[in-house]
């Protein structure tokens, strides 16, 4: 079988690593038909388009998105973000972004240790609010969360479904109930609910500002995190940080009811300052491909794709997307 796969390989080092992941996957044995799309930032630059809803359109009609990285210092904050990959992610209804935090660094060698499964349409995300009498000493600004029983449910009954297939079979809401005591009980009912449902998953809660902690100094005590779109923004960047590095850090944006292509990507940024330099390290890239295949039902290359990466040399990112590809031929 051949998929299909949208590739956006955007600014900075983000065509660079997008090359390295292909290369792994056709390394891997999995039959791709890939399609270039010219959009971030340097075509916003160059000529003021964003997201079409004739390319978003397009993008409907593939497997899945392969996504590099995209924004640029000469864009402003906020319009590559909101007018492409928040787009994405509503119109192309990913609620769901999976990452897993995997032992692929010195000191963390079991795989998948934790995944934190955020809710990825919702919460403040979602633009509600504006602002008054901007500019002068009166101004106000408001910013509201979004949060809908199906829009929770649906991804904490993600979560569940996954822990129940895990050896721990654990899975731990991030929330602050204690202050937070609209959305945050919309979120505890709603956990509470689909629990039950899942007898054989046991369940935790801690508050973000304790997650934070624990990810530091104890983050073995999880399996499956799920959380809203804002703390699960902050909190999975620090997790990468503590397994290993945002370079090497994986993520998928999912469409659980496949009426539409999810999205892969790694997390760090565009890097403007090392285009070029060989410097970037593709295995966040490639690893995101990884889950791509999981999702498109090659998990056997996703996981030959995981071992080699676990074991994967520095060097240049072609040294290192070449000695993953190799790893994985030579399977």
């Amino acid at each position: 079988m051949t998929h299909r796969i949208a590739l956006i390989g955007g600014d900075g080092i983000g065509p660079e690593v997008t090359a390295e992941a292909v290369k792994v996957i056709k390394a891997a044995g999995v039959a791709i038909e890939t399609k270039d799309f010219d959009l971030g930032g340097a075509r916003y630059l160059r000529d003021g388009e964003i997201l079409s809803d004739a390319v978003l359109d397009e993008l409907r009609t593939f497997d899945a998105i392969l996504l590099g990285a995209v924004g640029t210092p000469e864009v402003p904050p906020g319009v590559i973000e909101r007018g492409l990959l928040l787009k994405m992610r509503f119109e192309l209804d990913l609620y769901v972004n999976q990452r897993p935090f995997s032992g692929v660094a010195p000191g963390h060698v079991t795989p998948h240790d934790f995944i934190c499964i955020r809710e990825n349409t919702e919460g403040p995300y979602v633009g509600e609010g504006g602002v008054l009498r901007k500019g002068t000493a009166h101004e106000v600004a408001t910013q509201g969360s979004v949060n809908t029983r199906m829009g929770v449910e649906r991804c904490i009954r993600y979560a569940f479904e996954l822990a129940a297939q895990r050896d721990r079979k654990h899975v731990t809401l991030v929330h602050k109930t204690n202050v937070l005591t609209f959305a945050g009980d919309l979120w505890q009912r709603a956990f509470n609910d689909v629990a039950a449902q899942f007898p054989q998953v046991s369940t935790a809660y801690n508050h973000v500002d304790a997650a934070c902690i624990y990810f530091v100094q104890d983050p073995h005590r999880y399996d499956v995190i799920v959380t809203d779109n804002l703390f699960g923004d902050i909190l999975t960047d620090l997790g990468g940080a503590v397994s290993g590095g945002i370079g090497l850090a994986s993520s998928a944006n999912l469409n659980p009811a496949r009426t539409g292509p999810s999205m892969f990507e790694p997390v760090h940024g565009s890097a403007p300052d090392i285009v070029g330099t060989g410097k970037a390290n593709p295995t966040a890239a490639i690893l995101s491909a990884a889950l791509m295949l999981d999702f498109l039902g090659e998990n056997a290359a996703g996981d030959v794709i995981r071992a080699a990466c676990a074991t994967a040399p520095t060097g240049s990112t072609i040294e290192i997307g070449n000695a993953i590809a190799s790893a994985v031929a030579s399977h």
